[in-house]
């Protein structure tokens, strides 16, 4: 989460009530611009990736570049005098 932190984001991991884990992103500047994020696979033809993705389900990123993700996630909670 260091990366979130790094780009001013406040992230703490939640586990839901059926167990499954995501990161709560939150811009401190603007609480209402705020995105809830998991990482899991995807299985391809012949081998498992991992990928970061948006709580509507759309897969963001490789799990492989999280600086590129929290780039992705920044760029979205940004507020608009950012």
């Amino acid at each position: 989460m260091s990366e979130l932190d790094a780009r001013g984001l406040h992230a703490r991991v939640v586990r839901s009530q059926t167990g499954r884990a995501f990161v709560r992103v939150i811009n401190p500047h603007a609480t209402s611009l705020a995105e809830n994020v998991t990482c899991r696979a995807q299985t391809a033809h012949s081998h498992r990736d991992w990928y970061y993705w948006w709580s509507w389900g759309e897969r963001m990123h490789t799990a492989q570049d999280p600086a590129g993700a929290a780039t992705k996630v920044a760029r979205v909670l940004a507020a608009v005098d950012d």
